[in-house]
């Protein structure tokens, strides 16, 4: 039976962005299930401490602009450090996400399009039109998912995403979660890469 890996996200998180095809190439080699679950990040970080960027002390936002840095050029990636639209409302590109697992569709090429719009494109992800026209260019039904992403059934796995997040202990994004143990951030991809390959069992925190 192939291992399962929850991975949590944001669309409007730079650092799930960084990860992504670092992570879908690691869990593909692995032959690992991935439960894409997305969630709205200030209502995360509302319930587990964390603080929106804008209310970040100017020490840490400093540093974040050295690590977003510092990141692009260990992944090899070419993006914009403050995207012309970020932030932006990731509800819609998100619950397209959503939208598509419901449907029984891969939304993995529409992630990938999308990470790319927001921080090499610098497209408007919190715009409908785009974000259909984003899904479409990925294969997928834009229209279609557009309005399945704004239905009550959507909001509700959306709510509930956030929910088994602070369940299992993550509290930002990416956070990908092996045999409930939490992997958090894209830096911490290759110690998922460790386990993967080791077989150990899951650590276990503790408070």
């Amino acid at each position: 039976m192939a291992r399962q890996i929850d991975y949590y996200f944001s669309a409007a998180s730079p650092w799930a962005y960084i990860g992504h095809a670092v992570f879908q190439d690691l869990a593909g080699s692995h032959g690992c299930k991935v439960v894409y679950k997305p969630v709205f990040l200030g209502e995360l970080f509302a319930e587990t401490g964390g603080l929106p960027l804008a209310k970040r002390h100017p020490a840490r936002q400093r540093y974040r602009m050295m690590e977003l840095q510092r990141w692009r050029e260990k992944r090899g990636l070419n993006f914009h450090l403050q995207p012309q639209h970020w932030p932006f409302d990731p509800k819609l590109a998100d619950g397209v996400v959503i939208a598509a697992n419901v449907a029984g569709l891969d939304p993995e090429p529409f992630m990938r399009r999308m990470f790319k719009g927001v921080w090499e494109d610098q497209l408007d992800l919190g715009d409908a039109a785009t974000v259909a026209d984003v899904a479409g260019k990925a294969g997928l039904p834009g229209e279609k998912l557009i309005s399945a992403a704004l239905s009550p059934e959507i909001a509700t796995i959306y709510e509930q995403n956030r929910q088994d997040a602070i369940a299992i202990g993550v509290f930002g994004s990416p956070g990908y979660v092996l045999d409930g143990e939490v992997f958090w951030g894209q830096d911490r991809i290759e110690l998922l890469g460790d386990v993967l390959r080791s077989g150990r069992k899951p650590y276990q925190g503790s408070v």
